[in-house]
């Protein structure tokens, strides 16, 4: 038969299967919360890392739609002796249209293409 031990030799750092669960759960709550934290300062890090490259791609989107736009003001100027400033205009405007409806048609394909 199995004595019982001495209550003083018994360790005092005894925990309850209570509180160890409520320790475990603390844990992974503040794991989880570390790796949510990580996940976010890797996700900032890639934004910083685009930054500089989006703002220059978007200073150049404004000068080619400058281009465009002089483009078609060249057009329409150098139509007006033949068809008139009006006529020479609406040829500018059919041809930057035309421009984008077609590749505004092409990306519609690619994504369809994508599905």
């Amino acid at each position: 038969m199995l004595k019982r031990g001495d209550p003083s030799q018994e360790p005092d750092d005894e925990q309850s299967i209570g509180e160890v669960v409520s320790d475990l759960v603390d844990q992974g709550k503040a794991y989880a919360k570390a790796e949510v934290e990580l996940a976010k300062a890797q996700a900032l890090a890639k934004v910083a890392e685009f930054k500089l490259p989006a703002i220059f791609l978007f200073g150049a989107l404004l000068f080619a739609q400058a281009a465009v736009t002089v483009l078609a003001i060249t057009v329409a100027l150098g139509l007006e002796p033949i068809i008139g400033i009006v006529g020479g205009g609406l040829v500018g405007v059919l041809l930057a249209g035309g421009a984008a409806g077609l590749l505004a048609w092409l990306a519609v394909k690619r994504l369809q293409g994508a599905k």
